[in-house]
């Protein structure tokens, strides 16, 4: 990557399929320092659930109460993802990367040191601020490291990050909660935004912004096509995740009838063919968006499906948890590229709209999960997740072609 493509703004990205140029070592460091990045605040993001028990209890607050700290999060980043990227105006865009860095930093010791339970949602608050304002300028920043025709090779590499925290994070969190307690954990998370923060000092080129974002930008983009398939893949794939995937481990005690043991080693096989999935993503999204989303959605209704059909065996229901694993790695690689090709030439305000409908989908999904799962018991997620996969295959082959 030279320099001179390192400072150019995303004011008119070209997406094609050549073969992207190999990478010198100072592109690389500058997309890991990207991926520690989403380490950092995904691990923060995720952590409480590895620690809501002793926190309640040191705060005085039931667990229900406690567990909000992960709704403030989400809530907070769905408000400021429309914000975000016309806040920063025309701030050079490694300077407002490293100042996102340092408020992670400052809310994590914040809800580290809180003796209350608005303090710590101040801290969470900061946390989303923080999620929402990286997540919207990810892919325009990866974009001028990489080059536009490696994209989705580059998010695959700064979404591992997220991959590795989903798993890490609720576990490693609990095991040192137990050790030391929730505050020295909590505190932790501020040392990863801390050795990011050096990351992107060290590694990220200079990264002008030649024009800011307005509102009225970030809502204009709506009226393009390309970005209204984008949005609504997403809105279709993660809606039918999240509704879904909450509820796997209640498929498999009820219906494949698993005891706790073999449950955790179905989602850690989960968990690890997430990281396979999202290598594969970027992959296959640099050489064909329209196909890679057909096959991401393709695997996750085949498997959401077929544990409905055959979950009842454990070896079916192992392999088929594992094959919705690897369709979830390649889903934050390939939607967010996918919904990037409709605004090549205004990709941070794309990422704007990226974050708030991962957001709205996760909301969403929440809600519809949580309804069908109380009436119609654990196999009605997972078939509303097969139904809306399934959609976005159908959208995905409406898609223009390359």
């Amino acid at each position: 990557m030279t320099d001179t493509t390192s400072q150019q703004d995303d004011i008119a990205v070209e997406f094609n399929t050549a073969e992207p140029a190999a990478w010198s070592p100072a592109t690389w460091f500058a997309v890991l320092s990207m991926a520690a990045t989403s380490f950092a605040l995904v691990s923060a993001e995720f952590l409480p659930a590895g620690l809501l028990t002793p926190m309640a209890r040191d705060l005085g607050i039931s667990e229900g109460t406690a567990g909000q700290v992960v709704t403030a999060t989400a809530s907070i980043g769905a408000v400021t993802a429309l914000l975000s990227n016309v806040l920063i105006g025309r701030l050079n865009r490694k300077t407002v990367l490293v100042g996102l860095s340092a408020l992670a930093i400052g809310s994590n010791i914040l809800a580290a040191l809180a003796t209350d339970f608005w303090f710590l949602l101040l801290g969470r608050a900061g946390l989303g601020i923080a999620l929402s304002g990286f997540w919207a300028l990810s892919v325009a920043v990866v974009a001028r490291l990489v080059g536009a025709n490696a994209t989705g090779r580059g998010m695959a590499v700064v979404t591992l990050g997220v991959s590795l925290a989903t798993i890490a994070a609720p576990s490693v969190g609990a095991l040192i909660t137990d050790w030391l307690g929730w505050r020295p954990a909590m505190a932790m998370t501020a040392g990863l935004a801390a050795l990011a923060m050096l990351l992107q000092v060290l590694s990220l080129p200079t990264l002008p912004a030649s024009t800011g974002n307005s509102l009225a930008d970030v809502f204009r983009l709506t009226g393009r096509r390309g970005v209204q398939l984008g949005m609504l893949a997403i809105l279709l794939l993660m809606t039918g995740h999240f509704a879904g995937s909450v509820y796997v481990r209640p498929f498999l005690e009820n219906v494949t009838l698993l005891q706790t043991w073999p449950i955790a080693m179905a989602l850690l096989g989960f968990g690890i063919a997430s990281v396979i999935g999202n290598i594969a993503g970027g992959r296959v999204a640099d050489l064909n968006i329209r196909m890679a989303l057909a096959i991401t959605a393709a695997l996750m209704a085949f498997a959401a499906l077929a544990l409905v059909l055959w979950g009842v065996h454990i070896g079916a229901a192992f392999g088929f948890v594992t094959l919705w694993g690897f369709a979830f790695g390649m889903a934050p690689v390939v939607l967010p590229t996918n919904l990037s090709r409709g605004a090549s030439d205004a990709l941070e305000a794309a990422g704007s709209l990226m974050v708030v409908s991962f957001q709205v989908a996760i909301s969403i999904g929440a809600v519809l999960g949580g309804y069908i799962v109380d009436h119609y018991g654990a196999v009605g997620p997972l078939t509303l997740t097969s139904a809306l996969a399934a959609s976005t295959v159908a959208l995905a082959l409406t898609q223009p072609r390359n």
